[in-house]
């Protein structure tokens, strides 16, 4: 099993948001990272994406609330000047998702949940949905 896990916005806004069918399986995922069977984090770019949409979609507030229980189940990893150049090097069509590969990557992730699978297929860190994950685990 996957011992340190990148948790995509879209995985983590089918949660926070509800949103069917997605919202069990991300559900389960974080209810493993509270009980600390599962290392889960993410990037403070994602953060920053989350609070903007579930701002958009709800309010402010909510939007507040919604990073503050992130911080309760996940570790929080910094991008840099470096995580950019890089991604701006790589030649990959979708320049946020390969931000958030190489914060992976240089965290020693081994593997990002996502349900955006198809825009980090030439990545070396194995993508999964939640779904497929946790069908792997039980």
């Amino acid at each position: 099993m996957a011992s340190k896990i990148f948790v995509d916005s879209d995985t983590l806004l089918d949660f926070l948001l509800d949103r069917s069918p997605f919202a069990d399986y991300s559900q389960s995922l974080i209810s493993k990272g509270l009980q600390g069977t599962m290392d889960l984090c993410t990037s403070t770019l994602i953060l920053a994406n989350v609070h903007y949409l579930v701002s958009k979609n709800i309010n402010r507030h909510a939007a507040q609330i919604a990073i503050k229980e992130i911080l309760t189940f996940a570790k929080i990893l910094a991008f840099d000047e470096g995580h950019v150049k890089a991604a701006l090097d790589s030649g990959h069509v979708d320049f946020e998702d390969t931000i958030q590969f190489y914060i992976a990557f240089t965290n020693q992730c081994d593997l990002i949940i996502s349900r955006n699978i198809k825009h980090y297929k030439k990545f070396d860190i194995p993508v999964l949905t939640a779904e497929q994950f946790l069908r792997t685990i039980l």
